[in-house]
């Protein structure tokens, strides 16, 4: 017997399906979203952004205004429970982080439409619809009004709701124009091994064909933690047998990581999202050597990276790979062996075209770096956005070209279940 999250998310898929056939066979002038009225056709965010961090202090800290607005939405809309995972913690960070990127970035409407767009991809894994913004929008206006008080005003709101709704114009068109992708795959664990301590490799195969890039990554959903996504790099190139490979580091506050390295064993079942990610070869790479700079479970892309320049040779490249350990080590303390030296290790020795050396010492591994292309993924559950630039700042300032620096733009390196992106969090996002 289905469960109600699972029949829920099977009529929204035959709705999505009915939805695509509409558009299809609608005439484009008749296409529009209802919501896109409700954005502006031309938004100067400036203004906005003024008024909006004048008023923080009125309605702030935001993590209560947060908590406020959740709590009114479920109050005027039960069932939306339902799409959220039971702990509310992560997902108000979350949501307090896209605060904060709303407002930091509301000069620039492009990048919020660009941002917010991928995150209206994203969230069509979790059954969010143009209703549930509208409900979202009237939670949030009621918190900002009981939170400021008499000192409340016309114009605070409407630059409030406009930002707003900048935002979800731009996730309701990013997940309209992705109607035609599955909103999430189902798979199957094939293989779940503990290479150490909280840290487990699995192996799972997707009950349907599954499209992606070398590089790229996947949120994962298990049954333990129903509504309750995490993102992991795929460490295998695509492969005719259709298995993907997740290096999965438990973080010990009981999310996502800890349910499937500790609670998944083989034969059970998670749910992935469709594939995103920047960190994947060009389609037309010059032959140029290529760096990979990688530490922790940041080796999983890098895996991933080496298989699909493997696979073709024609291009002739030159890899230099450095690998760091997952965090910086107290004094005195050992560092922590590479998880996946055997593979490394036998894998090198058949490619005359690959040297592998340890992290240490950055700086001057990069020396004669000038004209390389640079793939830098960090310890997803250790580094920070900053962690990232200073690495990319040390190549620019050894000869590399800033277009030629490869790696997600504080996006992945920072979802974890003890910190937050801005650039990959959301407005109803588990």
């Amino acid at each position: 017997m289905n469960t109600p999250s699972e029949d829920y998310h099977a009529l929204l898929a035959r709705h999505d399906a009915m939805r695509l056939r509409r558009r299809i066979l609608a005439p484009s002038d008749s296409r529009r979203e209802p919501w896109s009225a409700n954005a502006p056709a031309t938004y100067d965010g400036t203004a906005d952004q003024r008024l909006i961090s004048e008023s923080v202090p009125l309605v702030g800290p935001l993590e209560e205004l947060i908590a406020e607005l959740y709590g009114l939405l479920f109050e005027r809309h039960p069932y939306l429970r339902s799409l959220f995972p039971e702990s509310m913690a992560f997902q108000q960070a979350h949501l307090a982080a896209a605060f904060r990127c709303l407002i930091g970035d509301l000069h620039r409407p492009d990048e919020i439409v660009r941002v917010f767009g991928q995150l209206g991809r994203d969230h069509r894994k979790l059954g969010v619809r143009p209703a549930h913004f509208e409900a979202f929008e009237g939670a949030l206006t009621e918190a900002l009004r009981l939170r400021a008080g008499a000192r409340w005003t016309g114009a605070l709101e409407q630059a409030w709701l406009r930002m707003l709704r900048l935002a979800v114009s731009a996730m309701v068109r990013g997940a309209d124009e992705a109607i035609a992708e599955p909103p999430s795959w189902e798979a199957t664990v094939t293989s779940h091994e503990l290479r150490a301590p909280g840290l487990a490799v699995l192996r799972v195969r997707p009950h349907q064909p599954y499209v992606f890039e070398a590089g790229q990554y996947a949120s994962l959903e298990s049954p333990l933690l129903e509504q309750a996504w995490r993102p992991y790099y795929l460490a295998r190139a695509p492969h005719p047998d259709g298995e993907l490979e997740f290096h999965v580091r438990a973080r010990g506050a009981g999310g996502v990581s800890d349910a499937l390295v500790h609670g998944t064993r083989e034969g059970g079942a998670v749910r992935l999202s469709a594939p995103r990610g920047a960190l994947t070869l060009p389609g037309r790479l010059p032959p140029a050597d290529l760096l990979l700079i990688a530490s922790g479970t940041g080796w999983a892309p890098m895996k991933a990276l080496l298989q699909r320049i493997d696979a073709d040779r024609s291009r002739a490249h030159r890899v230099r790979l450095l690998l760091g350990p997952a965090a910086p080590q107290e004094s005195g303390a050992a560092a922590e062996e590479m998880y996946d030296v055997a593979y490394l290790e036998a894998f090198r020795r058949e490619r005359p075209w690959l040297t592998v050396a340890a992290a240490e010492a950055t700086d001057a591994r990069f020396a004669g770096a000038a004209r390389q292309h640079a793939f830098l993924a960090l310890a997803p559950e250790t580094s920070t956005a900053a962690g990232v630039r200073a690495v990319s700042a040390r190549l620019v300032a050894a000869g590399v070209p800033a277009a030629h620096i490869h790696h997600e733009a504080g996006g992945i390196v920072a979802i974890t279940e003890t910190s937050v992106s801005t650039t990959r969090t959301g407005l109803l996002s588990a």
